[in-house]
């Protein structure tokens, strides 16, 4: 056994020993530290610092849980650095650090989101901001609000369904059968986390109204992506009723195992009430250590339950130390949120064996993306791989929250889950 453990230890890519950010690593976030620097030089030092940490490395052993965590003294602080870690001039991407004696960096008082160091930079920068400067304003919103996820006070609890799946098409459908949703909402609002984050943040408290749509807006990414897998499950037309389903997430990140529970796909038992037992398996390099990193099932899990396993390493490598050797059951579906493997040259090699071993055992998979954008360069790659794509287009319970393109504010936000591309087997 220790051996085994060992070989599975192997195959998780290693870390770069320095502070080496670059687009050839399979690490989103190694390739997400050298985008911030492609476009505004220096910034990913900033962040560091003001996470306290020397280098990159340092940062993804902080991840992973190999080293002390971030620390503040306080929740100031924290909000502050935070904060400061969007501090560069949005027009000629001066950071802290290079302004003139005497100059200092002034937010745009309309969405309290982007700086400029001086008055002529932010009249040059006008014509672009103001298209996003309305968003932008719910982004920074949402970027403080979004701690409520670590303090527990969300997601918050759903209802169970009086609908078929079937029916809930969209989030028009899902939202009328959350009848208490304001009560749950206010109770949120009253509590004495979000007291604490408004008296420590570095911007007046939003009205109640704001704060309210942006509760909705961060519940809403972290359903989206499990009404996402009940779409998935229905497009394929897997019966969750007639035999148990296994569901791999493949390329499964740190957004989706830091701080993820045992619970957190239950939605899936509002949504097939009296299924037959689904497990959900979390694969990827850089699945985060917790409660759901244990061994995924040999056999059927208990029925009208959601059992959720995690493994840290490569698809590909999951298939044949796991699957292969039967300590795995074959998945029903494989899903991918934002793969990314169009973005570098590090995603698309990381993500190759995996892609050609979907195609090649004809599994049904289901990814997501960002943009349309990336739906075109990501259907690209799966036409040059020869996927059979059968469907792609808008999703229907595509995220509500912004997602600002930090080094580049003025980029249109993106969102969540905005798209999808259903694909099995080889082209015939």
């Amino acid at each position: 056994m220790e051996n085994k453990s060992h070989n599975m230890a192997s195959q998780i890519p290693a870390l770069p020993q320095s502070y080496a950010p670059g687009p050839d690593s399979v690490f989103s976030d190694q390739s997400g530290f050298y985008s911030l620097d492609s476009n505004v030089p220096g910034l990913s030092r900033v962040i560091l610092n003001k996470l306290n940490m020397k280098d990159y490395s340092e940062y993804r052993a902080a991840v992973e849980g190999k080293a002390k965590g971030i620390s503040f003294r306080n929740y100031k602080e924290m909000f502050q650095k935070m904060e400061e870690t969007f501090k560069f001039c949005t027009c000629c991407n001066k950071l802290p650090e290079h302004l003139t004696e005497g100059q200092t960096l002034k937010r745009c008082i309309k969405c309290l989101n982007v700086y400029y160091c001086t008055k002529d930079c932010q009249r040059k920068d006008w014509p672009q901001h103001k298209k996003v400067c309305k968003t932008l304003r719910l982004v920074a919103i949402d970027r403080l609000v979004e701690w409520l996820m670590f303090t527990g006070d969300l997601p918050f609890p759903t209802e169970k369904w009086s609908k078929t799946a079937s029916e809930v098409k969209s989030w028009d459908d899902w939202l009328p059968m959350q009848e208490d949703l304001t009560s749950r909402l206010e109770a949120i609002l009253s509590g004495s986390n979000t007291t604490t984050l408004w008296k420590n943040a570095s911007r007046p408290r939003p009205d109640d109204t704001d704060l309210r749509q942006s509760l909705w807006r961060i519940q809403s990414e972290f359903l989206s992506r499990v009404l996402t897998v009940g779409m998935a499950i229905q497009h394929f037309g897997l019966d969750p009723y007639a035999k148990p389903l296994t569901i791999h997430l493949a390329g499964a990140s740190h957004n989706e195992t830091m701080g993820a529970r045992l619970t957190d796909y239950d939605e899936l038992n509002h949504m097939f009430p009296a299924h037959q037992g689904i497990e959900i398996v979390m694969v990827g390099p850089e699945v985060v250590d917790g409660p759901i990193v244990r061994p995924p099932l040999r056999a059927f899990g208990p029925k009208k339950m959601v059992y959720i396993s995690a493994y840290k390493g490569l698809y590909h490598q999951f298939w044949e130390d796991v699957v292969e050797k039967e300590e795995a059951a074959k998945p029903d579906l494989v899903v991918g949120f934002h793969p990314g493997f169009h973005a570098n040259q590090g995603l698309v090699e990381g993500w190759l064996p995996t892609l050609l071993l979907l195609r090649d055992f004809n599994i049904p998979s289901f990814f997501t993306v960002f943009s349309e954008l990336e739906l075109k360069y990501s259907l690209q790659i799966l036409l040059e791989l020869e996927m059979h794509i059968r469907d792609s287009g808008p999703n229907p319970f595509i995220s509500q929250k912004p997602e600002q393109v930090q080094a580049c504010p003025n980029k249109p936000p993106v969102y969540c889950n905005s798209h999808y591309i259903c694909f099995q087997g080889l082209l015939q």
